[in-house]
């Protein structure tokens, strides 16, 4: 299974977007599950429902982060660098989706203030390109790490 397959698999067990990408990738980032899901929770729903950054988007940044982040404040090259990753990973998902923000990626026109989640039916996977976007997500990241590493 890739990890685009295990993030959407998470997606569609409930998981938000953010944590279906990031849970994807726990173990090989040195988390257990649960601490993977609860530190991605609040970045569902374009972080916290705001309709802002897609929580899959979100997620793939972490996941690259916990990899490839920069620990020292004063390491300017190593900021750079990581930004440098995180916006080719972003043009990446936005040259296949037309955004990264998750009410245009929903077609909404305005953002949700309310934090109540809907839930998850038949109806609400069929008008939702989530499922999608997540797998893509994370396929995205595992692809580009693995590029990485290979060179």
């Amino acid at each position: 299974m890739t990890k685009g397959d295990r993030a959407k698999s998470l997606f569609l067990e409930g998981y938000n977007c953010a944590q279906a990408v990031f849970g994807a990738f726990a173990e090989d980032l040195g988390f257990d599950f649960e601490t993977a899901v609860k530190l991605s929770s609040g970045f569902g729903g374009g972080m916290g429902r705001l309709r802002e950054v897609c929580g899959a988007v979100s997620g793939m940044f972490m996941v690259f982060d916990m990899k490839y982040g920069y620990v020292s404040p004063t390491d300017k090259e190593a900021k750079m660098g990581l930004y440098s990753h995180i916006q080719t990973l972003a043009k990446r998902f936005e040259d296949e989706n037309g955004s990264i923000i998750c009410k245009e990626l929903l077609g909404l026109s305005k953002k949700k203030s309310d934090p109540t989640p809907q839930d998850r039916t038949k109806e609400y996977y069929a008008k939702r390109p989530c499922a999608d976007l997540v797998k893509m997500a994370a396929d995205i990241v595992d692809e580009y790490m693995k590029d990485l590493d290979n060179n």
